[in-house]
């Protein structure tokens, strides 16, 4: 099976320089982990684990759809009117 991820820097002075969170977007799941990989790693195991709960109790994974990214630049002083 393949799933969608997104990667984002965590900007959270709470955490250390480094981490990334993990968005899987189809099935609503996110962790996080340090850089890339850390992230990529944790995602696996997050997906694991959901997978074999969802196995467990007879319920139906939904397939995963293409995922588009894009970005949305917004002027600083659009956000002042709002």
């Amino acid at each position: 099976m393949n799933f969608g991820v997104l990667f984002e820097t965590i900007r959270d002075p709470d955490f250390p320089p480094g981490y990334f969170y993990a968005h899987v977007p189809t099935l609503g799941l996110t962790t996080h982990g340090l850089g890339v990989e850390g992230a990529r790693a944790a995602a696996l195991d997050l997906l694991r684990l959901w997978l074999a709960e969802k196995k467990a109790n007879g319920e139906i994974v939904p397939a995963s759809p293409e995922i588009l990214f894009s970005t949305l630049n917004l002027p600083e002083d659009a956000l002042q009117g709002a």
